[in-house]
């Protein structure tokens, strides 16, 4: 009886210890559906407008070459917003709606490609769009 009990009590012990997948912090799907991740512009001044299916996500950060950008907690930038402008000296790129991101890069008058990459953010999920420069 006494090994029974125990065996019963492991069993619910290991039992109640499993996680569903579902219930992990981290492990959100794509719920910003982007229409595209990977843009190649030309070495003059080019723009791309890139489309989402989700409308609850906010721009995170901006690498450009060898920068970084950092936008969280910025007073001019409402990220909360449907709509809103980031202006950089190489750069502008501006959330339109809901579900429109713009991005417009000035020549690139280097003799190298350039690259950008946009960090997006939607609670727990993070995706990026990744953009490259022609040189000149």
């Amino acid at each position: 009886m006494k090994k029974t009990i125990i065996l019963l009590m492991t069993i619910l012990g290991l039992s109640s210890c499993s996680e569903k997948k579902d219930s992990l912090i981290g492990l959100w799907d794509d719920i910003i559906k982007l229409s595209t991740k990977n843009v190649t512009l030309t070495a003059k001044t080019d723009s791309v407008t890139i489309t989402t299916e989700g409308d609850w996500w906010w721009i995170n950060s901006i690498s450009f070459d060898d920068s970084t950008y950092i936008y969280y907690n910025r007073k001019d930038i409402d990220l909360e917003s449907d709509s809103y402008s980031i202006k950089e000296d190489f750069f502008i790129v501006e959330r339109r709606d809901k579900n429109t991101l713009f991005v417009k890069l000035y020549e690139n008058s280097t003799n190298r490609k350039r690259g950008m990459s946009i960090t997006l953010e939607a609670g727990d999920y993070f995706d990026y769009i990744n953009i490259t420069q022609a040189a000149d």
